[in-house]
């Protein structure tokens, strides 16, 4: 018996995976695609390019293909809601992963019940939150086997109200660029600092030097995770700093970038501390495509206007290769929790009204 697109996002929300771990979730993926192609009696093509993650060819023979992409990855963050099928494992779907997943599912579902006469790709996409799973994927040439016309995208927020569509015909998502800092001092017992280099006050003057930094556009330069010191009474040998540079277009995050290496070495100097520094995944701003934008919304009127977020997708490598647009789909009700939140979580109706929505995208 085939599953319904709700039963596929129970099952996905219950048994979370992360980035580029989730082989179990591309199995059972592969599985209830495989009986639908049974069910409705229907061909397709299933392509793993990757160990994890897949690509569904629905095909009519001759002609370009519209690209359709959900992510599958989910984050090592611990659930604290009373969902019915909340997580089993410790990790969680608090970006809604498991919903963009199964609106895809949905909409594959509806090509096969109504053989629809059109050519489509649909990849369901790994290591979106970490790793640049997007890039990947357009790095193994796969892609370039199909002449794809456009691509589109389409992610939840309790930003919006539950229902709501948003999108523009520029920038998106910012850029996104991790940023890894490691500060080497020299440990010492605290009763005798002079024989130390505390490598946490050098943290410290990292982080007040670093709002100094001037660039041409907003920006924003985040430390999420700060580690330092072992023991209360000597000083750290050394400070570790994982943050992100958010920025409206990606050239600009690279001269934040050197401006931080530039303190470090003027740090450096000063305190004769030693450190390292290097890039994590870096994600390209996400580019809507004005042309695209313009039919999309002369068929689509209910679709509203926003202004770019500081939001980081690896959609945007996809919108630097072809035609593209990505959408806010709002699912609002009541509290907003925000996107990685432990409680944020998307009710189930979202995925009917994100398969009816995508439905609308097929004859733009």
């Amino acid at each position: 018996m085939i599953k319904s697109a709700e039963e596929i996002r129970h099952h996905l929300h219950m048994n979370p995976e992360i980035s580029f771990e989730e082989k179990e979730t591309t199995k059972y993926l592969k599985n209830q695609i495989k009986a639908l192609s049974k069910y409705y009696k229907k061909e397709l093509k299933i392509y793993t390019p990757l160990e994890t993650g897949l690509i569904v060819e629905y095909s009519y023979g001759e002609g370009n293909y519209v690209l359709y992409r959900a992510d599958i990855d989910a984050l090592e963050i611990k659930e604290t809601t009373e969902y019915e099928y909340k997580s089993k494992n410790g990790k969680m779907h608090a970006c809604g992963h498991d919903v963009h997943t199964s609106i895809l599912y949905g909409l594959l579902e509806y090509l096969l019940k109504n053989e629809i006469q059109k050519n489509i790709l649909l990849l369901f996409q790994p290591g979106e939150e970490t790793g640049g799973g997007a890039l990947k994927i357009l790095q193994t040439g796969i892609l370039k086997n199909f002449s794809i016309e456009r691509a589109h995208a389409l992610h939840v927020t309790d930003e919006y109200e539950k229902g709501t569509l948003y999108t523009n015909d520029d920038i998106l998502f910012s850029s996104a660029m991790e940023v890894n800092i490691e500060i080497i001092g020299k440990s010492a017992h605290c009763a005798f600092p002079e024989d130390g280099i505390n490598a946490m006050e050098a943290m410290i003057d990292l982080i007040q030097k670093s709002k100094t930094i001037e660039n041409p556009e907003k920006y924003i330069f985040a430390m999420g995770k700060l580690k330092s010191g072992n023991i209360r009474n000597v000083i750290p040998e050394k400070a570790k700093i994982e943050g992100t540079i958010r920025t409206k277009k990606s050239k600009n995050a690279e001269i934040i970038y050197k401006e931080i290496e530039k303190i470090l070495e003027e740090i450096k100097n000063e305190m004769k501390i030693d450190y390292k520094i290097e890039k994590g995944s870096f994600y390209k701003e996400v580019k809507n495509d004005e042309i695209l934008y313009q039919k999309i919304i002369k068929k689509i009127p209910e679709i509203r206007k926003c202004d770019y977020k500081f939001t980081g997708e690896d959609f945007g490598f996809i919108s630097q290769e072809y035609p593209s647009i990505m959408f806010w789909l709002g699912t609002k009700i009541e509290n907003h929790y925000g996107l990685h939140s432990p409680n944020f979580l998307p009710d189930d109706q979202n995925i009917e009204i994100g398969k009816n929505f995508l439905i609308k995208t097929l004859d733009i």
